[in-house]
């Protein structure tokens, strides 16, 4: 019980010696005079940064929110004691407000909120050392560089600087280790930070920066520059949008496989992917800055298959006009049928499409196409030659009816026209018969070579879509490895800084 009362006793002296010992400090004490002997006397300030929280980087405002807590030490010759007038203390916790600050803020912020978050107690030594660490939320500005996205990175900077002192004044530096190292990074506590979902940090230099073209009277001659190198993890957009327009954009390339005739359902596909990607092109128009500096890389890619789509569009608005054409419409020349039915399903390593059994007749100066008719008229002989039984049964009968076989002998059978004449000759009513028949001939091999040659059409429209489809296929395949794969090699650099091969980290 006697040991218990010796504690609060001393604990109470100790209290009355450090409120003497603040009695005393701030007895004279002015906090809006600069801690200087002289004048001509700079006030060296030591800055270090903390990041605890990435929070997130907006690239349509282009603005980096991050949570952190800032470092500033300084000496304040005014604030010194003899730690053993004082029962041993050497160190003490006064308000912020009570004492001269160096009114360190953010100069690149966006919210035109400079101060920080928290106004901390200062800590001050025996020997006149001021330690102050608030913590703070601030909102810089970041220019977003959109030509990669979203396999791009960020080089944002939170710039420091005083608001009232010049560098003949308060001389800014970065801060010194326990090592006596100068901490040249931004620094980051495992424990207490929080990784962020979207952005990897690849580097976080700090440095000081001179602004020669202000004088050290000015407050922009000296800035403390603390770098954040970030790289975008993009597996997010490449479920969400990357893969799902290019699943959708080859649809189109599937409507090669519908029959060359199908032109309202093929360009019905090709329309619906092309609105598809009109909507996958406005959502990334929402994600990244309205700039005219640069197009993003996904937002080329839409643009590229919105291209390919029209240009299917166009291919099956032709291939649709070769398919429907007809001998009343369109003449079909030698070139023609001999590069789409001959050279191209050879160059596709199909056999010809022309049939051997298909001659070429001139008239008029025009090639046109016909069918081999030899077999048919050989046919067509063998039946008219052909004697009929009825008459073989009954050539006494005919005789006895008054028909003499005088002109039936007189017939020559040598040959069709031969007799055609004969037949004419022997009775006009047979003549109107045969005139009538070879109409009816010439009708039905008309309506053959009208049916050959709009078949031929549509082998041709088939050719073409057969080469446009190849020609689809490697363009968006080429064209989509090609375009990812220039926004997966560009990778944050191996060094934060151009012709330096420095890291700036602590480790």
């Amino acid at each position: 019980q006697d040991s218990f009362f010796l504690l609060l006793l001393l604990e109470k002296m100790q209290c009355n010696e450090e409120s003497q010992l603040i009695s005393d400090l701030f007895k004279d004490y002015n906090k809006n005079i600069r801690p200087a002997v002289h004048p001509e006397d700079k006030v060296e300030v030591q800055i270090k940064l903390t990041l605890t929280n990435l929070i997130s980087l907006n690239e349509k405002e282009e603005t980096l929110t991050t949570n952190v807590w800032i470092e500033i030490q300084w000496t304040d010759y005014r604030l010194s004691w003899n730690k053993s007038d004082y029962y041993g203390i050497d160190i003490i916790r006064v308000p912020s407000t009570t004492v001269w600050l160096p009114d360190i803020v953010l100069d690149n912020n966006i919210d035109g909120k400079f101060d920080v978050a928290y106004y901390a107690n200062v800590l001050i030594y025996d020997s006149g050392w001021m330690y102050w660490l608030p913590p703070a939320i601030y909102r810089s500005t970041c220019a977003i560089e959109i030509t990669y996205f979203p396999f791009d990175y960020q080089n944002c900077t939170l710039a420091f600087r005083s608001q009232t002192y010049s560098a003949n004044e308060v001389d800014l530096i970065l801060a010194i280790g326990e090592t006596g190292n100068v901490i040249e990074w931004v620094d980051i506590d495992p424990e207490a930070f929080t990784e962020n979902g979207e952005w990897a940090i690849v580097h976080r230099p700090a440095r000081k920066m001179i602004n020669t073209k202000y004088s050290p009277d000015d407050l922009e001659y000296q800035e403390i520059m603390f770098n954040i190198i970030i790289q975008r993890k993009p597996l997010f957009y490449i479920i969400n949008i990357i893969l799902p327009c290019s699943l959708i954009s080859s649809l189109v390339v599937l409507a090669y496989f519908l029959p060359a005739q199908a032109g309202g359902q093929k360009l019905t596909v090709s329309i619906s992917v092309l609105l598809a990607q009109t909507v996958f092109l406005f959502l990334i128009a929402q994600k990244v800055p309205e700039t005219s500096l640069s197009v993003p890389l996904i937002g080329k890619y839409l643009i590229f298959v919105m291209c390919v789509t029209t240009l299917i569009a166009t291919n099956q608005i032709v291939v649709l006009n070769f398919s429907l054409r007809s001998p009343s419409t369109h003449t079909m020349s030698h070139t023609i049928k001999h590069i789409f039915l001959e050279m191209v399903p050879r160059f596709l390593g199909m056999s010809p499409l022309v049939d051997d059994s298909e001659v070429t007749t001139e008239v008029n100066g025009v090639r046109e196409r016909r069918r081999s008719s030899f077999g048919l008229m050989q046919r067509a002989e063998e039946y008219v030659l052909k004697q009929p039984r009825s008459e073989m049964l009954f050539d006494k009968q005919r005789e006895r009816h008054g028909l003499t076989r005088s002109i039936v002998d007189n017939i020559d059978v040598s040959s069709t026209a031969n007799l055609y004449k004969s037949l004419a000759q022997a009775a006009p009513e047979i003549k109107q018969c045969v005139d009538a028949c070879n109409f009816i001939a010439e009708s039905t091999r008309q309506q053959n070579n009208i049916g050959s040659e709009i078949e031929s059409w549509v082998l041709i429209g088939k050719m073409i879509d057969k080469v446009c489809f190849w020609a689809a296929i490697l363009l968006f395949i080429i064209g989509t490895v090609g375009i990812f794969l220039t926004g997966h090699f560009n990778q944050a650099p191996e060094f934060p800084f151009p012709g330096q091969n420095k890291k700036y980290i602590s480790d």
